[in-house]
């Protein structure tokens, strides 16, 4: 399966954001799905533009699941650290989109 025609079945696929559909504001994680499609199709920048914390979720899911299969020195504080980040980037964006 070629990598364009997946990204065309992956964004018909993609689910709505019903906050914004009933409640017509932003949720904080609006842009998330938008956001992994244009990292698969390569497009870092606007992946960031979509969404910040992608950057920071990502490495917060690969180490999770590396730590299934290898253990790791303080893994707790590293996964508490990666998820404290993601946090704060997800809220800083929710925030800057309402200023």
């Amino acid at each position: 399966m070629q990598l364009a025609s997946f990204l065309w079945i992956f964004e018909g696929f993609m689910l709505p954001c019903l906050t914004k559909k009933y409640l017509g504001i932003d949720c904080p994680g609006c842009g998330l799905q938008r956001s992994v499609a244009f990292l698969l199709q390569g497009d870092f920048l606007a992946a960031f533009k979509m969404y910040p914390a992608i950057y920071a979720l990502l490495p917060l899911l690969g180490f999770v699941l590396l730590n299934n299969f290898v253990r790791i020195r303080h893994n707790t504080k590293i996964i508490i650290f990666l998820a404290i980040t993601s946090v704060a980037l997800i809220l800083g964006n929710y925030i800057l989109k309402f200023i």
